[in-house]
């Protein structure tokens, strides 16, 4: 496999991406990707349309990132991001708590919305909610896009760094699921995990490598290295750990179309790693056009 380039996280407007599921594969290919993995908030939602839509040469991993908490550098929870890969989307806990989760991210982005009308900025909060699927995950940079769209900020960015952010005014926490619970879940519908941006300290408190070597024993596939939000020194202390605890390292652009500045393939996952993670899936087949 070299010289083959694969990203094993991206989003797509099934969630809080901006392209839909079929943009998504083509702007894949457009790229020279070989591999994608879709992986929306909770929710497989968009593995059949981008399955359907596959240019040829591409290949798919259906996947999701699922939201999760954990145990915090200050001892406390905090909420961290689980990348699930090759699982069963029909395992009934798994389908449950994702259904729970989609509800809660609703309820909490009604709430912020709501706060913030409330305070006289320009958001509709029955309009943020109305333009979304039924059962599509909501998510803060939906509400960011309501923002800029009502003139109150100029990006995405200025949203969450003024209103949506950790700590800030509207700002409202919700109830994740355990990570440990989560791991499991995953490994009993088949698949794997791997641990989203564990050390990205700029979205937050982080978690500490003696949590991930708990979560490795719990069954915790691999760690996400190479990823926009870690410098390269935290990339070195993030592959030394994973080589110590035997854990497979990704690398991803966690792209979200225009809703970041970052693009698709700007992180990528070393071939052999790839291969390592489908190993341990089982070989599980990921689906070519």
């Amino acid at each position: 496999m070299v010289g083959v380039r694969i990203d094993l996280h991206t989003h797509s407007t099934v969630s809080d991406g901006t392209d839909s599921p079929e943009e998504l594969v083509r702007v894949a290919a457009e790229a020279g990707l070989d591999v994608i993995a879709l992986t929306d908030h909770d929710t497989t939602a968009g593995w059949e349309v981008a399955a359907r839509a596959l240019p040829r040469g591409l290949r798919l991993v259906p996947g999701a990132e699922l939201s999760c908490e954990a145990m915090g550098v200050d001892g406390g929870r905090v909420s961290v991001h689980l990348l699930a890969y090759l699982f069963d989307p029909e395992a009934p806990a798994l389908v449950a708590e994702q259904r729970r989760l989609r509800r809660e991210r609703r309820t909490r982005l009604r709430a912020m919305a709501e706060r913030m009308a409330a305070d006289g900025l320009p958001i509709d909060p029955d309009e943020v909610l109305g333009g979304l699927a039924p059962d599509a995950p909501a998510g803060r940079p939906h509400l960011a896009r309501a923002l800029v769209r009502a003139g109150a900020v100029r990006t995405v960015d200025e949203a969450f760094a003024r209103f949506l952010g950790g700590g800030r005014g509207y700002y409202v926490p919700r109830r994740d699921t355990p990570v440990e619970t989560a791991i499991d879940m995953i490994e009993e519908a088949g698949g794997v995990t791997v641990l989203a941006h564990p050390f990205a300290s700029s979205r937050g408190p982080t978690v500490t490598e003696e949590t991930i070597a708990a979560l490795a024993e719990r069954g915790l596939t691999g760690v996400e290295v190479d990823h926009p939000d870690h410098d390269e020194a935290t990339r070195r202390r993030l592959r030394a750990l994973a080589d110590d605890l035997g854990l497979v390292r990704t690398g991803s652009s966690d792209y979200h179309g225009t809703n970041k500045t970052i693009i698709i393939g700007q992180e990528t996952t070393n071939p052999d790693q790839f291969e390592e993670l489908l190993a341990r899936a089982g070989g599980a087949p990921v689906t070519a056009s």
